[in-house]
């Protein structure tokens, strides 16, 4: 299992991006996906997953309205659109197969101005 995670940054308040996650080594689209951060100091959080198929999402109640997760099992990949972006938001963002059971390495996004 392999999963590489891109897309992050810096951007400032109120912004957007789009952060990637391929995965290889697993049959992809049979498997619910994740995205979840860490910011300093703080455990790790589940922002959003998707099921396999894609049908049924499921949010963070401080990330619903503003991240949207989807993804195209014919590219075995799986996004994270992140929009009005606040500095809370800021953290490393790992894509996981599942709700945790392997990990990328991350990407971070910063917010600030």
């Amino acid at each position: 299992v392999q999963l590489v995670e891109s897309g992050g940054g810096l951007v400032q308040p109120g912004g957007s991006l789009r952060l990637s996650c391929a995965a290889s080594g697993f049959t992809f689209s049979s498997y619910t996906m994740s995205w979840h951060r860490q910011s300093p100091g703080k455990e790790r959080e589940l922002v959003a997953s998707i099921s396999g198929p894609g049908r049924l999402t499921n949010y963070a109640d401080s990330v619903k309205g503003r991240f949207t997760i989807s993804r195209d099992n014919a590219k075995n990949t799986v996004y994270l659109q992140m929009n009005s972006l606040k500095p809370e938001d800021a953290a490393v963002y790992y894509c996981s197969r599942g709700l945790g059971s392997y990990w990328g390495q991350g990407t971070q996004v910063t917010v600030s101005s």
